[in-house]
């Protein structure tokens, strides 16, 4: 039961949400001298899926200063290895072969390990952090001066704040995008998945180990995401409609039938066993009609959210926090500037997800798996290629010319292929067409 209404406590920023995205942009706001607020509606730690993270990460970690946490809880992930039913062998991308070879390694992480160090850091940091808080209501005051953010916390209490400027870090909850009914399904992608964790799930030898594999098959895609400890995340990425064909099944058949559909998979979990309960999560991409407002951004997946099949995830979650702590100091300490400011936030936000929807769009294409299981580095498409793997998209290495290239490269095979390329066009469309998820067991 809600509890009688207290006073506001006054505050510059409330964050709400404490996953990467808030608990990048809090620290960060921290440091400016900003009096920040985080609210986040579980305790951590806590079970999250988005285990697999880009070398591009790891500047990150140095800038808030848990780089040696992380390496603590991580499995070093040196590539990312590519098996195709449709081809006899397997492809491993390194990313030490990138454009940029200072990073050639990323890190698997246990979720709630790696969420918990991020906002014990915030807190470290001076961050005013709530855990068992979730936000309930928002009204933004008519002249602009901010907004009054009304919480509620596990033990049913009820705190209220006044914050100068409000930053939306919910994650899949889209707090304002709901409540601004901005938030629409991707008319351009559409895909479901469901996910477990495995003891006993077969690992390459040597470097290898920790790379993360991507098995397609017939109805999408798998992830393979070894992590300490024996833990392996599998997930199964597929279109809603053949989410439907679970039926009465549970979840956790409906992963394993779907595995033993996929041979390659199926040989490596031969021994393997499943050590939590799987879950599923529905209307997996989708996209909000903006990013921000004069006094509040919308960060991450809060913004928008494609598909994990290249782990972008975290990676444009916490440089969404990185841009949006620059734009929000700007709007608050230079006023003139904020319009500019948040459109250049804008541009960089968009960056992101463009730039990997492009291949996410066509990943499951026959013309994009072959490039992809037999790259060249004609014009240095293969670094390139490497780089967008690695994360490498928002810095100044110059892979844009070659990246460029690869698409004309793509465009000119599907148009000496126009049979395949038109029997592809017209499954995709059939395959990301809405559906009614309620038979199948997922969640928004």
């Amino acid at each position: 039961m809600m509890q009688p209404e207290t006073v506001a406590t006054n505050c510059d920023i409330i964050v709400i949400g404490g996953g990467p995205a808030g608990c990048t942009v809090a620290p960060l706001l921290a440091e400016k001298g900003y009096r920040v607020v985080v609210l986040e509606k579980a305790r951590h730690p806590r079970f999250h899926i988005g285990e697999s993270l880009l070398p591009a990460n790891l500047p990150l970690f140095e800038r808030l200063g848990v780089a040696e946490e992380v390496k603590a809880i991580g499995m070093e992930k040196w590539g990312a290895e590519f098996v195709s039913p449709w081809h006899e062998h397997t492809q491993v991308f390194n990313f030490s072969e990138a454009w940029d070879k200072s990073i050639p390694y990323a890190y698997q992480v246990m979720r709630s390990k790696f969420d918990d160090i991020l906002i014990r850091n915030a807190a470290s940091k001076g961050v005013d952090v709530h855990q068992g808080c979730k936000a309930r209501s928002i009204d933004f005051l008519p002249d602009n001066s901010g907004a009054v953010v009304r919480a509620e916390h596990d033990d049913g209490r009820q705190s209220t704040w006044r914050a100068r400027f409000v930053v939306d870090a919910s994650g899949r909850d889209t707090f304002l995008a709901n409540r601004f009914q901005i938030k629409h399904r991707n008319p351009r992608h559409n895909s479901s998945a469901v996910y477990g964790h495995f003891s006993g799930a077969g690992r390459h030898a040597g470097q290898a180990e920790g790379n993360i594999t991507i098995y397609w098959f017939d109805y999408g895609w798998f992830w393979v995401i070894p992590m300490q400890g024996d833990v392996t995340s599998v997930g199964m990425v597929t279109w809603p409609h053949f989410m439907k064909t679970k039926g009465e099944r549970s979840l956790t058949e409906f992963l394993m039938d779907g595995i033993r559909m996929c041979p390659a998979l199926a040989e490596r979990l031969k021994m393997a066993s499943l050590v939590n309960e799987v879950e599923a999560t529905g209307n997996f991409s989708y996209v909000s009609e903006r990013n921000h407002g004069t006094n509040y951004v919308l960060l991450g997946d809060a913004y928008a959210f494609i598909d994990p099949v290249f782990s972008s995830g975290v990676l444009l979650a916490m440089n969404s926090g990185l841009m949006a702590a620059e734009a929000i100091d700007t709007c608050l300490s230079k006023p003139e500037m904020a319009a500019s400011a948040l459109r250049h936030f804008d541009r960089q936000m968009k960056h992101g997800p463009k730039e990997f929807s492009w291949f996410i769009y066509r990943v499951t294409n026959p013309v994009m798996r072959n490039m992809f299981m037999g790259p060249k580095n004609i014009f240095r498409v293969k670094e390139a290629l490497l780089s967008m793997l690695a994360g490498d998209i928002f810095g100044k290495t110059p892979i844009w010319p070659s990246i460029f290239m690869f698409k004309v490269i793509y465009y000119i095979a599907s148009a000496f292929n126009p049979r395949v390329s038109w029997n592809a066009m017209k499954k995709r469309k059939m395959n990301i067409r809405a559906v009614d998820e309620s038979a199948s067991g997922a969640k928004a």
